[in-house]
Formats: structure tokens, C-alpha cells, sequence
């Protein structure tokens, strides 16, 4: 599979379907973030897309394949914590289908109300996205609806296409760290330096208290692990998916954890140094670059800000720390 995805052509054709939506997004190498680096580091702003993460890149592609393999389908229905649902909700509309979404209880109030917002059916069921995910699956063959996965080839396609014009634009990148939800956004990072033949290490960051693939990658087989983390939902993987850590185990050099209080840190910083909101997976992978910022001195570095869907409460949580370094107000060097 991973050579199909990592064919260029592929996921070219794959921005294409994206670019009709919506634009590529920015990357900047923010001057306060280089400092608390120590070294020059890119931020690639995913939290400027139409719904607010990387994951409608996918969605866009996944319901254009899905539209030309089965023209006959007139609803869906998946799982979520939150931007894979609005991934779907968003490229459903576009393409007049009703869409069906499962989330946990308790699962995060502004990222719910954005699903709404797109039209989405939203019905809440058990107490993690794994649970959220097997009742979708079972009420989707029940009504007999499309069950889309949140890890599919048409997914990950999508999410390369952000990745090359990450890898195209700063081609001289030395290390990206990308955070681990269900394993998309990392693949596609895999899938885009393979399809560009560049050279930067791939380091994965999951929470410490949703450690999945930290564990699989590390014992070379599958191990699902508690899903705990109040801070990182975007993370929260209980039970890793079989093709996604396939590709983990073959392309991925190294996943570090991180914990709720450095991600906090990291949601912080990324306000008060670019004045961007980041929800907890989206700065998962400043998180880990600050924890290794010794290590970086003299390394260009690539981070995704994965996305900005946080509920208020948590920001407000984030704000209230005390901060790890001075601030000012500075511009970003445009690319």
C-alpha cells in the first residue's frame, strides 16, 4: 500500500480535488518560536483550513474517490473526537450526501457544534473514541450506511498534500515531528517525504496518557493502551490501527510522548509567540520540539499545527500558566 501512496502523481491528483475547496496553507518560521528553539523551526498551519485542521484534506479526497467507486450512496457515518467529523460534515455537503458522526460522551462542546453547524447527524455513545467507533460501525450496518474509517488510503493521500507543500517550500528541513491520532497525519508525512525523495527524520509524539503507538512501535506488534489524556483528545487512541502502524514501523524513525501540562505549554507559547490558537494535538509537536530543544540547536526544524479546535475552557487553562520565556511581539518570515 505504502508504495501507492507515496507515488507523486497520486497525491498531485489528490491536490488537485483539495485546491477546488480550498488553498494550500502557509508555513512561517515564527521569530519567537526560533528562539525558545534555540534553532530555525516552520510551523505548517493547518489550523487554516476551512475546518479549522488537516484532516479535511482527506475528507475532500476520500468523498471523491467515494462518489466515483459508489455513485449510488446517499449517506455516511464514522467516529470522531472532532476534526475528522467536520472533515466529513464539510465534503458531504459539497457533495449533497447526509452524513452520520458518533462521538464519546463528554466529548469537546465547540468541536460538537461545529459538526452540527456542517449538517452532520451527531449522536453521542460510550466513553472513548474506540467505543464511539464500534457502535458507528454496527449502527452503520443497521441503517446500511457507508461506514468511512478514520484511517483510509484516500485519507492519508489527502493529508500527504499538505506535507509536500511543507517539503517543497523549506526542502532543507532536518527533523518534523508530527502528533499520532489514528495515524493519518504521520503517514502522510511518510507518504510525502518518500513521493519527494527529501531527507528530514520523522518523529511521531502521542500523549503520555494515550500510548498506543508509542508502545507498538516500540514491541514491533500491536498494544492498545488506555486513552487518558484530558488535554490532547485529538490523540486520544486507544487501539492502533493495523495498516496505519504498517506504514509506522517501516518509515517512521522515532515517537516520543509528551505530557498534558507540556502540551498546555506548548498551546501557550504558540498564542503569545504567533498569536495562533493550537488545540492539544495541534501543539503535540511544538510540545516534543521544546522538550528537545537541546538536542535541535542547529537543526532546521518542521511542526504541524494540526489544528486550532479547542473548547474555551481549555485555552483558558493554557493562558493561565506562567510563562517559560519572555514575550514580544515579532512577524513571522512568509513563505
Amino acid at each position: 500500500m505504502f508504495a501507492e501512496l507515496s507515488r507523486l502523481s497520486r497525491i498531485r491528483e489528490a491536490a488537485d480535488v483539495v485546491y477546488r475547496a480550498m488553498p494550500p496553507t502557509p508555513q512561517y518560521a515564527w521569530p519567537l518560536l526560533c528562539e525558545a528553539l534555540g534553532t530555525q523551526v516552520w510551523v505548517k498551519h493547518e489550523n487554516h483550513t476551512p475546518t479549522g485542521a488537516f484532516k479535511v484534506r482527506g475528507g475532500l479526497v476520500y468523498f471523491d474517490g467515494l462518489r466515483r467507486r459508489e455513485p449510488q450512496v446517499r449517506g455516511v457515518i464514522s467516529a470522531t473526537r472532532g476534526n475528522h467529523g467536520q472533515s466529513i460534515g464539510f465534503a458531504a455537503r459539497r457533495h449533497g450526501l447526509a452524513a452520520t458522526i458518533v462521538v464519546p460522551h463528554g466529548n469537546s462542546r465547540e468541536k460538537n457544534a461545529a459538526m452540527r453547524a456542517l449538517g452532520v447527524e451527531l449522536l453521542e455513545h460510550g466513553e472513548d473514541f474506540q467505543a464511539a467507533r464500534e457502535h458507528a460501525l454496527a449502527l452503520g450496518a443497521e441503517r446500511g450506511l457507508h461506514a468511512i474509517a478514520s484511517f483510509h488510503p484516500d485519507l492519508v493521500a489527502g493529508v500527504a498534500t499538505g506535507w509536500v507543500e511543507l517539503l517543497e517550500t523549506v526542502p532543507e528541513l532536518d527533523v518534523l515531528f508530527v502528533p499520532i491520532g489514528l495515524g493519518s497525519g504521520i503517514c502522510g508525512a511518510a507518504a510525502a517525504r518518500a513521493a519527494l525523495g527529501a531527507g528530514p527524520r520523522i518523529v511521531g509524539v502521542v500523549s503520555s496518557r494515550a500510548e498506543a503507538y508509542a508502545l507498538s512501535f516500540e514491541q514491533r506488534r500491536p498494544v492498545d493502551a488506555p486513552a487518558l489524556t484530558e488535554v490532547a483528545d485529538g490523540m486520544a487512541c486507544r487501539v492502533p490501527d493495523a495498516q496505519a502502524l504498517d506504514i509506522i514501523w517501516s518509515q517512521v524513525d522515532e515517537i516520543v510522548r509528551v505530557s498534558d501540562e507540556q502540551v498546555l505549554r506548548a498551546m501557550r507559547l504558540y498564542y503569545t509567540a504567533t498569536h495562533n490558537i493550537a488545540e492539544g494535538a495541534g501543539a503535540a509537536a511544538l510540545a516534543a520540539a521544546l522538550a528537545r530543544r537541546e538536542s535541535l540547536r542547529g537543526r532546521r526544524v518542521g511542526l504541524s499545527l494540526s489544528g486550532g479546535n479547542v473548547d474555551l475552557e481549555l485555552f483558558r487553562r493554557a493562558m493561565d500558566l506562567a510563562p517559560d520565556a519572555p514575550e514580544r511581539a515579532d512577524r513571522p518570515a512568509a513563505a
